[in-house]
């Protein structure tokens, strides 16, 4: 944040709060049961504000998405010398596992989250929807990677750019991750709905997720 100019902390800080205050009205009382009108209310911002930073409502309680999409580019782009785009990728995995970051999935009382998701069926298909685009911007950068990609690196900033339609390779990886991710996700998810305690979901995730991205990478380089 500090090396944001003040007018992009700025905007940052009322994105931040449209969002915590949304979230915080939609785990009260249900996703449905909430309003654009009401949220801006609450955080003292017009609904036109609202509109401006999260084009669709879903977005106001999936807005991590585009931190999510950051960190990925980030962690293939700027990997080391050597390391492979899915080794990068399940270093971040692990890692923001491990440091309990937001987008790791799996913290104590998450589970209200998942159930306001599981609740509505406009932020299920939104979700389904995110997992689509975030699995074709895994195309892109493993293209961008391999340099099968139809424009050069530099030249790209989405990294969710064109992949050679004669090369499946990133497509297959890209999906692979985003299958392998999924279910040790909902896995985890089950068991602490069930009762598990937290703790020990997250060390189980911890090495059902390395297995199932190493068993990832096997399988791409043999592909």
């Amino acid at each position: 944040m500090e090396t944001l100019g003040l007018r992009e902390r700025k905007k940052r800080q009322t994105r931040s709060l449209i969002s915590d205050v949304a979230s915080g009205l939609f785990m009260q009382r249900g996703f449905d049961n909430v309003t654009v009108a009401e949220v801006a209310e609450a955080a003292g911002v017009s609904t036109k504000t609202v509109f401006n930073y999260f084009p669709r409502k879903e977005d106001l309680f999936l807005d991590r998405y585009p931190e999510a999409v950051e960190l990925v580019t980030q962690a293939v782009r700027e990997r080391a010398e050597g390391e492979s785009p899915l080794a990068a990728l399940r270093r971040l995995f692990l890692g923001m596992l491990r440091e309990g970051h937001p987008l790791g999935g799996i913290a104590p009382g998450y589970e209200v989250f998942w159930q306001v998701i599981l609740d509505s069926p406009a932020l299920r298909a939104r979700a389904r929807e995110l997992v689509e685009e975030f699995e074709g911007v895994l195309a892109g950068l493993f293209a961008e990677a391999a340099g099968s990609g139809t424009a050069d690196r530099a030249d790209r900033a989405d990294p969710a750019g064109p992949v050679d339609p004669a090369d499946p390779a990133p497509r297959l990886a890209a999906a692979l991750v985003v299958a392998a991710y999924r279910a040790v996700y909902v896995t985890s998810i089950d068991r602490i709905r069930a009762g598990d305690p937290v703790h020990d979901v997250i060390a189980d995730r911890m090495v059902l997720l390395d297995r199932a991205l190493l068993a990832v990478e096997r399988a791409v380089a043999a592909f």
